[in-house]
């Protein structure tokens, strides 16, 4: 197994939120600004024909707090059963690798505004990939009750 994988993020959020709150992310509008060293326009041709793009970024905020490797509740209620981290959407996750499905605004040379993306102005952005419905889930969706009820205000 490797022992250390470095990433160089692509880009950075730009706009939207100041600061990251549990809920209400569905009319959060921001920018994903690509490094404009490395990048030009010409890396995002075509992404204005998809409706969705899926971004992976870094949880920088509170990157000091200790991480999760086993079990604990969600939100911390005593309600919910304890779940590894792996079978929830926590940031204080071991790589601290958030992934968000949002919409596609527009593309405005190596920027790409977006909708719905639950992550804050500073966030640096490691990938952009669109979303196509071939990669959607294939069959039944199951997941938990304490998770649909995380969701109803998370949007």
């Amino acid at each position: 197994m490797l022992d250390i994988i470095e990433m160089r993020p692509v880009g950075v959020v730009r706009g939207g939120r100041r600061e990251a709150t549990k809920d209400h992310w569905g009319d959060n509008r921001c920018r994903l600004e690509l490094d404009a060293e490395r990048y030009t326009a010409e890396a995002l041709a075509g992404l204005d024909q998809v409706s969705h793009v899926e971004v992976l970024f870094y949880f920088h905020i509170a990157a000091d707090e200790p991480t999760e490797a086993g079990a604990r509740r969600p939100r911390g209620r005593e309600d919910w059963p304890r779940v590894g981290i792996f079978a929830q959407r926590g940031r204080m996750r071991p790589n601290r690798i958030g992934t968000s499905i949002c919409r596609v605004v527009r593309v405005d040379g190596t920027a790409v505004e977006v909708e719905g993306l639950d992550a804050v102005d500073g966030t640096p952005v490691l990938d952009i990939k669109p979303v196509w419905s071939g990669y959607l889930p294939r069959g039944e969706l199951r997941e938990p009750a304490w998770a649909k009820e995380i969701m109803r205000q998370y949007w």
